[in-house]
């Protein structure tokens, strides 16, 4: 029997959830003002793709996850594969470089969109990452996407030393100079002798134009950055509350608005991390161990950054399990798709409410490869069941 799709406007049953009105985006409760012109209506459908973002356990494992779960979310009908741009650490390391992985998910697959979540356009020149998108976009007959990041870590700015104090404006410039580029048009840049040249790139891409996303960890800046280009947003929950996040997505509305952008500009994609089981204590149990030290990776990785600034100084391993431990309970449970079905079912409605259009499903955390792969059906009803919020 084929699982009906569940209603945003109400739920019987275990784990309901109350109705919430239709409306636009709006800020959170503390700055509300009137609401916007550009949202996203309820009638839309809530899409699900699949997100990589492995730590360097076993490479040849986490590769061979990213084929199979490609292969499936193609074969399913998800809508996208996204994998990131890592350096230097850890975490993420099997994945410096989206576009080859982008390749060898296209060369695999033939529905499914493939997008780099993220490309770091400050650490590289514009004329590289032009190149190599539009043989991804020839690869795949037309389904490659990016997200472009600013960077934050100084230690990847070894790739690009000079370009870490303005990694913003940089990206505002490369946005504009990457779609002309792909559009067909041509730059000026200095060759040998310093005497000025008029480049092209090639290979000519097969979609007119790129899509892209602009990731946001939380700054209310970036959000309005991607309304201003008329971007997508590729964000998480990680370090931002939900009415952060609700805060945030006005302000991207806003500026699109304001920047004339129509609504079909208007995209809004959530990575989550994700893991659904047959029944909610088992997901949470598989998962809690490969989450908490995924969650210790990371804090190294921000540890590079300030420690500081991201709670994370000297503590004892007890304590720092206590303080793991109860991070995943929380994070788990209200933030993630860890979980049944049904349990998981809130969190996508509460997401489809502030209008999200797209759950980003990261399934690589550390969960073995064949029980990552194993889930990947039940998150299938559950796509099932919310595709039509």
């Amino acid at each position: 029997m084929r699982p009906q799709p569940c209603r945003a406007a109400g739920r019987t049953g275990d784990g309901a959830v109350p109705h919430r009105a239709v409306r636009p985006r709006v800020r959170g409760r503390h700055h509300r003002r009137g609401p916007c012109r550009i949202h996203r209506s309820r009638g839309g459908r809530v899409k699900f793709s699949l997100f990589f973002f492995a730590n360097g356990q076993d490479t040849t494992e986490q590769y061979r996850l990213l084929l199979e779960a490609a292969r499936f979310a193609d074969a399913e009908g998800f809508s996208a594969v996204w994998t990131p741009e890592r350096h230097f650490h850890d975490f993420g390391a099997p994945f410096p470089n989206p576009s080859v992985t982008s390749a060898a998910v296209a060369a695999i697959t033939s529905r499914v969109d493939v997008r780099a979540g993220s490309v770091v356009l400050p650490l590289h020149d514009r004329l590289r990452v032009a190149e190599e998108w539009a043989v991804v976009d020839q690869l795949s007959g037309g389904r490659a996407g990016l997200a472009i990041a600013s960077g934050w870590n100084p230690q990847d700015f070894v790739l690009a030393p000079g370009n870490f104090e303005r990694n913003k404006s940089l990206v505002r410039d490369g946005i504009r100079e990457l779609r002309a580029l792909w559009s067909g048009a041509a730059v000026r840049r200095p060759g040998p002798g310093g005497e000025e040249r008029l480049i092209h790139t090639y290979p000519r891409p097969r979609q007119d134009e790129v899509p892209l996303w602009v990731t946001a960890a939380g700054s209310a800046e970036t959000f309005s950055l991607a309304g201003e280009l008329g971007c997508g947003i590729l964000t998480h929950l990680l370090g931002q509350s939900w009415d952060r996040l609700e805060d945030n997505l006005a302000d991207y509305s806003e500026a699109l608005e304001a920047a004339g952008h129509g609504i079909e500009s208007d995209r809004v994609t959530v990575m989550l991390h994700t893991f659904v089981a047959e029944d909610s204590r088992t997901a949470l149990e598989t998962a809690r161990a490969p989450m908490t030290a995924y969650m210790r990776s990371s804090m190294s990785l921000f540890g590079l950054k300030s420690p500081q600034s991201h709670g994370v100084g000297p503590a004892s391993d007890a304590a720092m399990r206590e303080l793991l431990d109860h991070a995943y309970e929380e994070h788990a449970r209200t933030r993630c798709l860890i979980g049944s079905v049904d349990s998981c079912l809130p969190v996508v409605e509460r997401l489809a409410d502030l209008g999200v259009d797209e759950l980003a499903c990261l399934i690589d955390f550390g969960v073995a490869a064949d029980e990552a792969l194993g889930a990947l059906r039940n998150l299938a009803v559950l796509r099932e069941r919310c595709e039509q919020l």
